[in-house]
């Protein structure tokens, strides 16, 4: 699912093409039958990170991105920066959440499993946005 979404940047040797690659992760462990899905969230962060520095890269005055991965402060900077615009209320706390979920992996803590595929469910209609707007290009 998310790599379709994504193929338009397959091997353009960008940082969504690097998006990219994090899709097909993310189609492995749909169908991979782990307890945990903190190695999902990691990837899933990661797609979301690049996605947006792509957006700041490419769409924007400076053509630059901070080096954070808090997926709540890069979204409000595409929004700012951008003629994107989003419903912030509704996506950045889910972000947010998300980017805590991706630090638990790098950790190596559990995470609630449940919570996490909600906030993907909410946030998938934000990359489907993200998407139109980058196609744009």
């Amino acid at each position: 699912m998310y790599s379709e979404k994504l193929k338009p940047f397959a091997k353009k040797k960008n940082l969504a093409d690097k998006a990219f690659q994090h899709a097909v992760t993310l189609d492995y462990l749909e169908n991979a039958e782990f307890d945990d899905c903190s190695m999902h969230c990691f990837h899933y962060q990661q797609m979301f990170e690049l996605l947006f520095k792509h957006i700041l890269e490419t769409r924007t005055k400076y053509g630059s991105y901070p080096l954070t991965h808090k997926l709540g402060r890069l979204v409000t900077q595409v929004t700012e920066e951008t003629v994107f615009k989003t419903d912030l209320e509704k996506y950045e706390p889910r972000l947010k959440a998300i980017t805590v979920c991706a630090e638990a992996y790098r950790y190596n803590f559990l995470i609630d499993c449940a919570s996490y595929r909600h906030d993907v469910e909410v946030l998938n209609s934000l990359l489907d946005d993200l998407l139109v707007f980058m196609n744009g290009e």
